[in-house]
């Protein structure tokens, strides 16, 4: 049997032991670095593939190599619904915004979420900023599954930021997650020091012209 997460690999004829390492299987069978792999005869009294002189013969072996790789989440697969354990993200690069195929994906029709519950962290005072966050999108294949979304936002608050900064990257991360026909985030922050701060981000985004800039 060879396992290629060990740092070596043990091939036995008889009473003859010869060692080759994880990363020259790894390399002749073209394998991931994080792949395991099984050798497994086909016939009850071959162990191994050798050549005459104590060589094996990586060439058949092959063949009788099975191998075992971590399976990706695909869109789709929610982990969030109907687990109450699960606890909040420290931070939004720990979070993951899931999704679920679009019902009707050749309609255009608009998605709004809402919450009055966002908060983050002024970068330079470290007193927290509350915000109103709204999202509005027009999905194409994927829809963002609400609770991943609750939990997403959540874990900004102890994101060091500034408004601008955050609002924009609830964009990025919104449309890496599910790649829209559009999307828009407002985002409207408490005021502070007497002026309230609002911000918009859309996409896919719009050149400023003289009046809008």
């Amino acid at each position: 049997m060879l396992d290629v997460g060990h740092s070596a690999l043990d091939v036995v004829r008889t009473e003859k032991m010869i060692v080759i390492s994880a990363e020259e299987v790894r390399a002749h069978l073209k394998l991931e670095p994080h792949a395991t792999c099984a050798f497994v005869p086909k016939r009850p009294t071959a162990c191994a593939h050798f050549q005459p002189g104590g060589a094996i013969d990586l060439n058949r072996l092959r063949t009788n190599v099975h191998i075992a790789v971590p399976k990706k989440k695909r869109p789709g697969q929610l982990t969030l619904l109907g687990r109450s354990e699960v606890r909040l993200p420290a931070s939004p690069a720990q979070a993951r915004l899931e999704t679920f195929q679009n019902p009707a994906p050749r309609r255009n029709y608009r998605i709004h979420f809402e919450t009055d519950d966002f908060t983050s962290v002024c970068p330079i005072t470290g007193q927290p900023d509350f915000a109103r966050i709204e999202i509005d999108y027009v999905p194409d294949r994927l829809c963002i599954e609400s609770k991943s979304l609750k939990f997403y936002l959540a874990s900004y608050r102890n994101e060091r930021a500034f408004n601008e900064a955050v609002t924009n990257r609830i964009l990025d991360d919104f449309v890496k997650a599910c790649a829209p026909r559009e999307a828009i985030i407002t985002a409207q922050f408490s005021a502070r020091g007497g002026i309230a701060l609002t911000i918009r981000a859309e996409y896919p985004g719009k050149k400023a012209g003289r009046d809008e800039a």
